[in-house]
C-alpha cells in the first residue's frame, strides 16, 4: 500500500478514537457513576483492573513486535510505565476511586498519542515526534473545554498539564515498540512547516479554552470582601435579574440533560452555598456569614428559587440569619477572602490573551 495512504488512514483512525473520547465525556461519568452504585465497594478495583488489563495487553503487544535493539526499547518502555506511575503516586488523588478514575484518563491518552505517532512515525525525523504530542494536546484540550461546558463534568488547565504528561509516557511507549527508523535530528523537507502549522493550532486552542474557562475577575465589594467570579459584578447583577425571571416560571427542579450547557451563575451561586454550609458546620461564623451576603447580594435566585439540588433553595431562614448575624458581628469591617471558587482564575486582558496568541501563531506559520 502507498505509505501515504497508510498514513492517512492512521491519521483516520486516531482521529475517530480521538472524536469518540470527547464526545464521550457526559456519558463516562453515567457509566462509572452505575459502576460506583452497583459495586460502591469494588470500584477502584474494577477501573484499575481495566487499567491494568490495557496495561499488559500494550506490554504484550509491545514484546511480541520487538526484535532488534532490545535493551534501548524496553528500556524506553519501562521509562514510560516509572515515569507515569511516579507521578501519579505524587500527584494522585488521596480518594482511592478518584485516583483509579486519573489512572484510566492517563491510558486513554496514552492510547490516544500512540495512534497519532502510528500517523508520523514514517516520517522519521523530528516531525514524529513533535507532532503526536502537538496532535494529542489539542485533543486533550478539545476534552476539557467540552467537560466545562456540559453539566456534571469539569474541565480546567490543570487537567490538561496532567494530559500533557500521559502524553509524554505514551509517546515513549510507541516509540519503545516502533521506533521511528531511520531517525534524523532535525526537520526534512515540509516537516518543519507541517509540525509549526499543526503548533499554531494548538497555541490557539489553548487561548481559546483560557479565555472560556479561566478568564476571570476579583469582586471587590466593601461590605462584604473579595471574591473570585468569571463574570463582572455588573453582568452578575443581569444573570441575577434573568434568572429571576426566568425561574419564575421555569425554575431548574430536575436535573439538567448530560448533552445541555451548564448553567455556570448557578454553579458559581452553589460553589458558595457549599462554602457557606461547610463554614459553618465547622463553626467559622465569619466567613459563613460573608458567603450568605456574597449569595444574598450577588446570587438571589440560587438562594430562592426550589432546584434539583434543593427543593427548598437554600436561603438561610429569620432565626438563622440573625443568629448568624450574631455570631459575625465582631468581624465587621475585618478583610475577608472567599475560596469558593474551586479553581484558578486569571484576571488577565482578553485582547492581550488573544494578541500574544496570535502573534505567537503568526510567527509558527511564518517559520
Amino acid at each position: 500500500m502507498n505509505p501515504s495512504s497508510v498514513a492517512r488512514r492512521r491519521l483516520l483512525v486516531a482521529l475517530v478514537v480521538s472524536t469518540g473520547l470527547v464526545l464521550s465525556a457526559p456519558f463516562v461519568g453515567v457509566v462509572r457513576g452505575e459502576i460506583r452504585k452497583a459495586f460502591p465497594e469494588q470500584f477502584s478495583l474494577i477501573i484499575n483492573g481495566m487499567v491494568g488489563a490495557a496495561l499488559l495487553a500494550a506490554v504484550l503487544v509491545g514484546l511480541s513486535r520487538i526484535r532488534e535493539h532490545r535493551m534501548t526499547r524496553y528500556a524506553a518502555m519501562a521509562m514510560a510505565f516509572v515515569t507515569g506511575a511516579t507521578f501519579a503516586g505524587l500527584t494522585g488523588s488521596p480518594d482511592p476511586a478518584v485516583r483509579a478514575v486519573e489512572h484510566f484518563h492517563f491510558v486513554q491518552f496514552g492510547i490516544i498519542t500512540l495512534l497519532f505517532y502510528r500517523t508520523w512515525r514514517d516520517r522519521a525525523d523530528c516531525a514524529a515526534l513533535a507532532m503526536p504530542i502537538m496532535a494529542a494536546f489539542i485533543v486533550g484540550i478539545a476534552e476539557e473545554a467540552f467537560q466545562w461546558f456540559i453539566p456534571a463534568r469539569v474541565g480546567e488547565l490543570r487537567d490538561v498539564w496532567l494530559n500533557g504528561v500521559a502524553i509524554g509516557c505514551g509517546l515513549l511507549f510507541a516509540a519503545g515498540i516502533e521506533p521511528p527508523v531511520p531517525f534524523t535530528v532535525g526537520w526534512r523537507p515540509g516537516s518543519r512547516r507541517l509540525a509549526s502549522r499543526l503548533l499554531a493550532a494548538a497555541v490557539l486552542t489553548l487561548a481559546a479554552f483560557i479565555h472560556t474557562v479561566h478568564l476571570g475577575q476579583e469582586i471587590h465589594d466593601p461590605e462584604i470582601g473579595v471574591f473570585d467570579t468569571r463574570f463582572s459584578a455588573e453582568r452578575l447583577a443581569a444573570l441575577s435579574a434573568e434568572r429571576t425571571e426566568q425561574w419564575k416560571t421555569d425554575p431548574p427542579e430536575t436535573r439538567p440533560p448530560r448533552l445541555s450547557r451548564e448553567d455556570q451563575y448557578m454553579t458559581e451561586g452553589l460553589q458558595h452555598v457549599q462554602a457557606r454550609n461547610t463554614a459553618w458546620d465547622a463553626g467559622d461564623a465569619k466567613a459563613a456569614w460573608r458567603e450568605n451576603l456574597i449569595l444574598e447580594r450577588y446570587f438571589q435566585p440560587v438562594l430562592d428559587t426550589p432546584s434539583y439540588v434543593s427543593p427548598t433553595g437554600h436561603r438561610w431562614g429569620p432565626d438563622h440569619r440573625a443568629d448568624a448575624s450574631e455570631r459575625a458581628k465582631d468581624t465587621v469591617g475585618q478583610p475577608f477572602t472567599s475560596a469558593a471558587y474551586p479553581y484558578p482564575l486569571f484576571y488577565w486582558s482578553p485582547r492581550l490573551l488573544w494578541v500574544v496568541a496570535l502573534l505567537a501563531a503568526g510567527a509558527l506559520l511564518l517559520l
